[in-house]
């Protein structure tokens, strides 16, 4: 395995803006940190459950995605458009139930493409060609798995530090952060093949 190919990719992947590290960004600005870790721990334990699921059953997983990719990406876009609408909607001093929360986090991570796609590649292209012993791949599985906690807590540190600078113009970066998602929910739709 080209060990600097698969940290080059697992890192850049996972500290990239997508739709977790939105929302994570984006509940540390309006929450603080304590509830942005709540989303992290949900979206660390299933990020942890789908690089297990993609090691165990990379093979069949491969060939049942492209029938359900189409579902996939109507449920995700759906969901990323609910929580577009929440970030817009978040004040301050909102609610414990708004988004960010652990059920949150966990349950985003099954309908995030960007996170499934990852776990395939990562696990099908890297590491299932390199090792056959289940105890290397549940190493590369732990491996991957604190990348990802990694990833999604500077999001949380990112989102706390900007707290104090972003709070006079908090409604235009609910608004900001809310495009964001919305772009996040159009690119995995596949809208724009029909356009």
């Amino acid at each position: 395995m080209n060990l600097a190919a698969f940290l080059a990719y697992s890192i850049v992947v996972t500290f990239t803006p997508g739709p977790s590290n939105i929302v994570i960004f984006s509940t540390a600005q309006n929450h603080g940190y304590r509830k942005a870790l709540e989303f992290v721990a949900g979206a660390t334990v299933a990020f942890g459950l789908l690089l297990s699921l993609s090691a165990a059953l990379n093979s069949y997983l491969f060939s049942i995605i492209p029938q359900v990719q189409t579902i996939m990406a109507i449920i995700g876009t759906t969901y990323m458009l609910y929580l577009a609408w929440k970030i817009l909607h978040m004040d301050d001093g909102g609610k414990s139930d708004q988004s960010g929360g652990f059920m949150t986090g966990f349950t985003m991570q099954f309908i995030n493409p960007k996170v499934v796609l990852f776990t395939l590649t990562v696990i099908g292209s890297f590491v299932i060609p390199a090792f056959s012993d289940p105890l290397d791949i549940a190493l590369f599985v732990a491996i991957l798995t604190f990348i990802g906690f990694c990833a999604y807590s500077s999001w949380v540190v990112l989102g706390t530090l900007f707290r104090r600078y972003l709070r006079p113009y908090q409604k235009q970066a609910n608004i900001i952060l809310s495009l964001t998602m919305i772009y996040c929910a159009w690119s995995i739709s596949g809208l724009q093949n029909f356009i």
